[in-house]
């Protein structure tokens, strides 16, 4: 009796190990080299580590757009001073005057130009006055202006520096198609670069409603599909030029009004965002857009108490889902939409919980004191602005700015 007992055992462990030969050799859940692949892992855990393509809305696993130039970038961080980190978190409004001895006490990671800036100059006379503000920096500077072509030109606007002002995008498609949009872009980076600039806050791909929309003269079309064959076009023409892009003004625009002068409620759903809005913003990531700005509107489906540009879940939105791994930054914190929402002036500290890693500034040095204080006490960790200053200084070797 207790022979046959061993004998059909023998005999079912014998017919195990061959069934389970066959399971993971043959089976569809086996890898290409007939491992056994574990099915048991939980599949609410295992989600996030599928790497999504560029039809959906999931790029978080999507390779690091800086990753080959975060061991330069950390070498320079680890020599940094917190002081010098903090400065490097801000994108200050170009000053009236004193730049030079702010460069030296603040050290900010760059400047906006404005109009005004360029006014009664010549190209020599600010070739000489950036190359003065890269001489005095530690650290080279990102220096930028919005050349968006149309409502908002900088440097055009002034014939000392060309015949007319750009045109606006849209303008130039109509009348030329896209290889004239393509060649208008280029010759934007052409004369930024030869004045020293390299950041062209540009370009706008909001995608408005309809002609009566606030930025409908700003923007390239109100057909979503257009608007992502622009961004695409000049996201590329802009890599090929070596200067820095920055869509805006994520999460779209779309029929809000001006923030510039007041609160925008943005309380269309969800949805609309994901089947609209975020379509261009990610092309722009899946052609490796280096930066894009977050707008100030209230966007309730988002967030309902802060801007956008403020809040934790937008960024985490943008981090997250679409997989943006490049330089977020903040709108001019300076704007009315924003001055409601802030509490004993802490607009930049809140700025940086948020998740920007730059913050566009017209009051820089009260700002980035804020910042340095809510980092000694404590209220900002400065892992928080390692992370952010790391992907600073990498973006600017990976555009030769360092």
């Amino acid at each position: 009796m207790k022979k046959k007992i061993i004998v059909t055992a023998l005999i079912v462990i014998v017919l195990a190990i061959v069934s389970g030969y066959f399971y993971t050799t043959f089976s569809p859940h086996s890898n290409d080299q007939g491992s056994f692949v574990n099915t048991s892992v939980n599949e609410e855990n295992s989600v996030s580590n599928v790497t999504t393509d560029s039809t959906n809305n999931n790029f978080a696993e999507s390779e690091d757009l800086f990753s080959s130039y975060y061991d330069e970038a950390e070498e320079m961080l680890s020599k940094m001073t917190l002081e010098e980190k903090v400065g490097q978190m801000f994108l200050a409004r170009y000053p009236s005057s004193g730049v030079i001895n702010e460069i030296k006490n603040y050290q900010p990671a760059g400047y906006i130009l404005f109009g005004k800036d360029f006014q009664n100059e010549t190209p020599n006379s600010i070739k000489k006055e950036v190359q003065d503000c890269q001489n005095a920096s530690k650290i080279p500077l990102a220096l930028g202006v919005d050349e968006e072509g149309g409502t908002v030109v900088r440097v055009s606007q002034y014939k000392a520096f060309r015949a007319s002002p750009f045109k606006s995008p849209r303008e130039i498609y109509a009348n030329g198609g896209m290889d004239a949009v393509i060649s208008d872009s280029h010759e934007k980076s052409n004369l930024l670069k030869s004045l020293g600039i390299n950041m062209n806050l540009a370009p706008v791909v909001d995608v408005p409603e309809s002609s009566n929309d606030f930025i409908y003269k700003r923007a390239f079309s109100t057909n979503v599909n257009e608007v992502k064959d622009f961004t695409n076009q000049i996201i590329n023409a802009m890599k090929s030029d070596n200067i820095t892009s920055v869509m805006k003004h994520f999460p779209g625009y779309g029929n809000n009004v001006d923030t510039h002068t007041g609160i925008a409620i943005d309380k269309r759903d969800y949805l609309n965002f994901e089947n609209r809005d975020f379509i261009p913003f990610e092309e722009g990531i899946k052609n490796g857009a280096p930066a894009i700005l977050v707008s100030h509107n209230i966007v309730e489906c988002m967030d309902k108490s802060k801007p956008a540009s403020l809040s934790e879940n937008v960024h985490n939105i943008l981090r997250n889902e679409l997989g943006f791994s490049g330089i977020i930054m903040t709108d001019d914190l300076a704007m009315d939409a924003v001055k409601q929402y802030v509490e004993n002036g802490d607009a930049a500290t809140q700025a940086v919980l948020a998740g920007n890693d730059l913050i566009i500034s017209s009051d820089f040095a009260n700002q980035r004191n804020e910042v340095l204080q809510a980092v000694k006490d404590g209220t900002i960790e400065e892992n928080t602005i390692n992370d952010a200053v790391k992907r600073v200084l990498a973006w600017k070797v990976m555009y030769g700015i360092i």
